[in-house]
């Protein structure tokens, strides 16, 4: 009996240490509105209004002067997660309209945060409460050194961690001018034509996937800096071979973090011409350029139930609402707090508030920031409104509701209150109101993907710790002979997967990951999708196996890596060149083969180290 028990304890501790080695990332999604707009930054302008607007999500003690205590003790919190009252913020879009002169606010279309869990020799921690940290550089107006690539492996030269993505219908003509050297507008990333640094000079027109902002954060806290150090606190880890990023000794390996951030600039097509190396959307602090894209984040997660996500939780995209053994459960409704400034900072503005010049390209250098701040200078007097409203009633349509909003499951652990783990199953509490500020017209912002979201072709962040050579690595191969199944019954659209294309025999609906499972030929430029055009394309360059994906991406391969079969109710979205058709679904693939069989092959570790741009989404 003492033999076995050990056993079973030796085992389990195995199983801990292979888990590490496996799990790859859990996306955090949001309520349905964000917590608040307004002028304020209490990591970089503390105790100040800062220079130029965020859009802010989290927890409700937000604030000038907020600090890791003080989240920790807010009522309510915009995380789907109960038990995350961390702040996340990034600047708000304005559209400068090229006919009037005026700034139009541009709607969040939705914003997910993705925390990944890198394989590593360190151990993982939960960031520590008030932990301080930047992604980007408001200041910044020129190319990135790095140039239009992403990298974030120090080791490997200048890092590159922000990005845009712009999702279309087709590639050509080009997202970024043909040639820019990123001088005189955005600058193509070299292994993405979907993706660069700066602003796209084209409409992204993705099918629910318009304008995307990408920002990774550093994963090596340096205790000996300090927690609100944030200058200097952070680092990117570096390559320790067999695909594993530590950090310096001493230092704390914590998440990984990265914001997607897709802004609706739809609307604005039409309002601006396209293809000629200039283009209308400015952020907040005045950038022109892109360049000075930026996010914060303040920690204040319950730190033990972030260390058990950590530990347990492989969710990727299906969500961290889906993690195991959440100790609260899940939020739900709305929780918003009035703006801090007393401004008006959405609808149509004749300037951006905090008077806020355009700068960058033809408009020269970002101006000098204040003292201690990252903030073009303005008026720090909260009741005076910096812009003037032309009509705010024309702001622009709301985000509006595809939106796939997991069903919520909250304990009856009140969200002021995250001690003390239920040990049972929770129940759903009383009906409590979340708006901290009932009067609080808060701007809608979507913060979960409708349910057939087409991710960019290129990706959301990338992870460039691990060369796209070697995304994976294979150890064993399993064939499995999938019959045909009956044609798939959509509700929502009468479509179906056909059961034979061009040849080619329905292997059934798989599951795909942020390293993609078919990589022969990714995303190649078809028109409108259908599964024939897939099929064909594939078969004109050799692969044994074609697969759509969210209606309108196509991908060939010889094996599936590191994938698994799914239910054929989660292959549901319409192709684009024939809406009686399945193209997959959200990270699912119509897969077709010669035979009907489809080769997989499991992948070591499924490097959550992503590339996500062309073997992303």
């Amino acid at each position: 009996m003492k033999f076995t028990t050990t056993t079973a304890a030796v085992a389990a501790m195995a199983g801990i240490v292979a888990a590490k080695d496996s799990r790859t990332f859990a996306v955090l999604r949001f309520t349905n509105k964000g917590l608040v707009t307004t002028r304020a930054d209490p990591i970089v302008n503390p105790g100040v209004p800062s220079g130029h607007v965020h859009n802010v999500l989290g927890g409700s003690n937000f604030g000038f002067s907020s600090t890791g205590a003080d989240l920790v003790k807010s009522n309510c919190s915009t995380a789907l997660v109960k038990g995350d009252y961390s702040n996340y913020w990034y600047p708000t879009l304005y559209f400068h309209d090229p006919k009037t002169g005026d700034f139009e606010y541009v709607d969040v279309y939705y914003t997910n945060v993705y925390y990944f869990f890198e394989a590593t020799n360190d151990e993982i921690k939960a960031f520590p409460t008030g932990l301080q940290m930047l992604a980007g550089d408001s200041m910044s107006r020129t190319v990135p050194a790095a140039g239009g690539g992403d990298q974030l492996d120090p080791s490997k030269g200048p890092v590159n961690n922000v990005q845009f993505t712009c999702p279309r219908s087709s590639y050509n003509p080009p997202s970024y001018p043909v040639g820019s050297d990123g001088s005189k507008a955005g600058m193509v990333d070299p292994n993405n034509q979907g993706a660069g640094v700066g602003f796209p000079d084209v409409t992204c027109d993705g099918l629910y996937s318009p304008l995307r902002m990408d920002l990774h954060f550093p994963s090596c806290y340096n205790p000996a800096a300090g927690l609100t150090n944030y200058k200097n606190n952070m680092q990117f880890p570096t390559d320790a071979g067999n695909g594993k990023q530590d950090c310096p000794p001493g230092w704390i390996h914590t998440p990984h973090i990265f914001f997607e951030v897709y802004f609706d600039t739809q609307p604005y097509k039409g309002r601006w011409t396209e293809n000629q190396g200039t283009q209308p959307f400015v952020l907040s602090n005045g950038d022109v350029t892109g360049y000075g894209a930026h996010a914060d984040f303040m920690a204040g997660w319950d730190e033990d139930l972030l260390q058990h996500i950590i530990d347990t939780c492989d969710a990727g995209d299906s969500g961290m609402d889906q993690c195991p053994g959440l100790f609260y459960g899940l939020n739900s409704g709305d929780c918003t707090i009035a703006p801090l400034v007393n401004e008006q900072v959405t609808g149509t503005l004749t300037k951006l508030p905090g008077n806020n010049p355009l700068s960058g390209f033809s408009y020269g250098a970002a101006p000098a920031m204040p003292a201690g701040g990252s903030a073009p200078a303005s008026s720090s007097k909260a009741a005076a409104p910096a812009s003037s409203s032309k009509a705010a009633a024309a702001s622009s349509k709301p985000a509006s509701s595809p939106s796939s909003k997991p069903a919520s499951s909250p304990s009856s652990k009140p969200a002021s209150s995250p001690s003390g783990k239920p040990a049972s199953s929770p129940s759903k509490p009383a009906a409590t109101s979340n708006v901290v500020n009932a009067g609080q017209p808060a701007k809608t912002i979507e913060s979960a993907p409708p349910a057939s979201s087409l991710p960019a072709a290129g990706g959301a962040g990338n992870d460039a710790q691990c060369s796209a050579a070697n995304v994976h690595t294979v150890t064993e191969t399993i064939t499995v002979t999938a019959g045909t199944p009956a044609a798939t019954s959509v509700p929502s659209k009468g479509n179906s997967a056909a059961a034979t294309v061009g040849g080619y025999t329905y292997a059934g609906c798989y599951q795909d990951n942020i390293g993609r499972v078919l990589t022969g030929d990714i995303l190649p430029n078809l028109g409108p999708m259908t599964n024939d055009k897939c099929v064909a394309n594939c078969v004109s360059k050799g692969f044994s196996i074609a697969a759509t994906e969210y209606g309108g991406q196509c991908y060939c391969g010889n094996d599936l890596v590191g994938s698994a079969k799914l239910a054929e109710d989660q292959c549901t979205i319409a192709c684009e060149g024939n809406s009686k058709e399945v193209c997959g679904g959200s990270w699912a693939i119509s897969v077709y083969s010669k035979t009907g069989a489809v080769s997989m092959k499991a992948a070591k570790r499924a490097e959550h180290v992503h590339r996500h741009r062309s073997l992303r989404h």
